[in-house]
């Protein structure tokens, strides 16, 4: 028995079925939980207000499937987790192979491009007439980021070759990106990057070999080095 799948999570939220439960109680349905949560005792999945009349709790769970495992169909963040964990696996000193994280680099910066490319969930639903329904907790591009580079960078920052290939997938993403929002946001990490390598305890020659963008990690450097 596998006591780290013993726990069901949310596998994902039947929508329309919610939408038109709070329909019929002219009602909003706000989730507690987000996909791929896990639901331990007394976790508390929903909240309803307003109303006409109660919704039926058994037709509000059969709502929401439950699963003891997350998929890549359902959960968009979890291909991307488990890139990290090979990553950050790579950079443990245990291991010490920051080339695998290197190359688990190159799959996270094509996830995020196909994402930051793409239409995210706004966590808002409304009926036929425009009026809201349902509020679910849903990742920002700003989360995605995160979750696809942050333990990298701070497993990573010692390695000249992380940091330069790091420094590379997020410039890639700036020229990309076509949304404002999301460019923006890439920036400002590429400035917390930035004050991370010159914060490190790489000496002074490594850390200007580390701001230099190279999607090889070390093996052809790049003239962008202060965006």
């Amino acid at each position: 028995m596998n006591i780290l799948n013993n726990v069901p999570l949310i596998l994902c939220f039947e929508i329309d079925a919610l939408v038109q439960q709070a329909q019929e109680a002219d009602a909003v349905i706000v989730m507690e939980c987000a996909v791929g949560d896990t639901l331990v005792d007394d976790t508390l999945l929903l909240r309803v207000h307003g109303g006409t009349q109660p919704l039926a709790e058994d037709r509000l769970r059969h709502a929401i499937r439950l699963a003891r495992e997350r998929t890549f169909e359902r959960d968009p963040k979890y291909p991307l987790r488990l890139l990290v964990d090979i990553a950050i696996r790579g950079l443990s000193p245990a291991v010490n192979d920051p080339t695998t994280a290197v190359q688990a680099i190159d799959q996270i910066e094509d996830l995020l491009l196909r994402l930051g490319r793409s239409a995210l969930d706004a966590g808002c639903v409304m009926d036929e007439r425009g009026v809201l329904r349902l509020i679910f907790p849903t990742p920002t591009w700003g989360d995605y980021l995160n979750l696809g580079f942050d333990e990298i960078r701070q497993y990573g920052v010692g390695s000249v070759q992380v940091m330069r290939r790091l420094r590379s997938a997020l410039l890639s993403l700036v020229d990309s990106l076509t949304e404002i929002e999301r460019k923006t946001v890439v920036q400002l990490y590429l400035q917390h990057l930035n004050l991370v390598v010159e914060h490190s305890t790489l000496d002074a020659e490594d850390r200007v070999i580390a701001l230099q963008e190279d999607r090889q990690g070390l093996g052809l450097s790049r003239r962008r080095t202060q965006q």
